[in-house]
């Protein structure tokens, strides 16, 4: 009888605390991302959080903050500092900051580890761009050139600023990389008005927006080398750089660092957190926007967009993170090479 009273009791205490809300219920989730208005790391974060907020209980709103600047440094090192650890705030960066961490880089604020890695729709492949009206028609054409081609790039981290560095020190060929644009748009402005001659970037960017619809229709730019171990079917006449490096006898040294730089490729585009989410908010997160990235409705707009979409997990790319950022001084060394340190 006693014991039947007190289940009694506790069932009427029980029905009488008020239900805790969701965490995220009324809130508003900010993702910060390092690249100006309409460039695809900018459209790719709002297409996400278009269909993140149904798989988070309480069902929270989104916000988009532009960031631009170095690569998307500054939005990285804003996350990571000031951005408080409670999963409100995430960033939209480039997948390669963690070569400045790597090399030393004095304006590094961040430990590429320690981000709360929550996914990415996709890795990213990329291919170096040429005026068709250049003089440089294949990378063997650059490499004897008496004049390197001009390449622009926003900073040290940005696919153009690396891949054409990475083919420097790896099959010989020789660019001259214009720094400080701040974003792909004035990049891609300052080929048309001839300042420039080329642009490494992601293949998905390359065949989903203006103004490359238009320049391969008018054959104004062709390809020269792309990141990938084979070719994409989109660029089958486009020799990779591991064909390249083939052809060119490139030493195992090179070929390892290679390996480390051209792994940005599977980091995609990170969503991240800072450092320090508790990590049952991070597995919530992470699972809502997985379930976004496979949510059906999402598919069919990257279609429309012809975005790639292939989902990175956070798990993932947690993994990786770890692991490029335990390399030997030996790598490290020639990694600064490289880059320019």
């Amino acid at each position: 009888m006693k014991q039947s009273f007190l289940v009694i009791v506790f069932l009427l205490i029980a029905t009488a605390a008020p239900a805790q809300a969701p965490f995220y219920q009324g809130k508003t989730i900010r993702i910060v991302t390092g690249y100006p208005a309409g460039d695809v790391n900018d459209l790719w974060p709002r297409l996400v959080a278009q269909h993140m907020s149904k798989y988070l209980s309480g069902n929270p709103s989104f916000i988009i903050q532009n960031m631009p600047g170095a690569s998307s440094m500054i939005a990285a090192n804003y996350v990571y500092n000031v951005a408080k650890p409670d999963g409100l705030t995430l960033g939209w960066i480039a997948p390669t900051l963690y070569f400045d961490q790597l090399v030393g880089r004095k304006e590094v604020q961040y430990d590429w580890a320690k981000y709360g890695f929550i996914s990415s729709p996709a890795q990213s492949e990329h291919q170096l761009y040429m005026r068709a009206d250049a003089p440089y028609k294949t990378i063997e054409d650059v490499r004897k050139a008496a004049e390197p081609p001009k390449c622009g790039s926003g900073g040290a981290t940005g696919t153009g600023f690396y891949f054409p560095k990475l083919l420097e020190e790896t099959v010989g060929a020789k660019f001259n990389i214009v720094l400080g644009y701040q974003g792909g748009g004035p990049i891609d402005l300052a080929v048309e008005k001839g300042e420039i001659h080329c642009r490494a970037m992601t293949i998905e960017s390359f065949f989903a927006r203006e103004p490359f619809h238009s320049w391969r229709k008018k054959n104004f730019v062709r390809s020269i080398a792309q990141s990938g171990r084979k070719r994409d079917a989109r660029l089958p006449d486009t020799p990779t750089i591991h064909e390249l490096m083939d052809q060119y006898k490139t030493t195992d040294q090179a070929r390892r660092v290679a390996t480390v730089i051209l792994a940005g490729g599977v980091f995609g585009r990170p969503l991240v957190g800072p450092a320090g989410i508790p990590a049952d908010r991070l597995k919530t997160l992470r699972a809502a926007a997985m379930s976004a990235l496979n949510d059906p409705e999402l598919k069919a707009d990257a279609e429309k967009r012809n975005y790639e979409l292939d989902p990175v997990s956070g798990e993932e790319m947690e993994k990786l993170a770890k692991e490029v950022m335990a390399q030997p001084p030996a790598v490290i060394e020639r990694m600064k090479k490289v880059l320019g340190n």
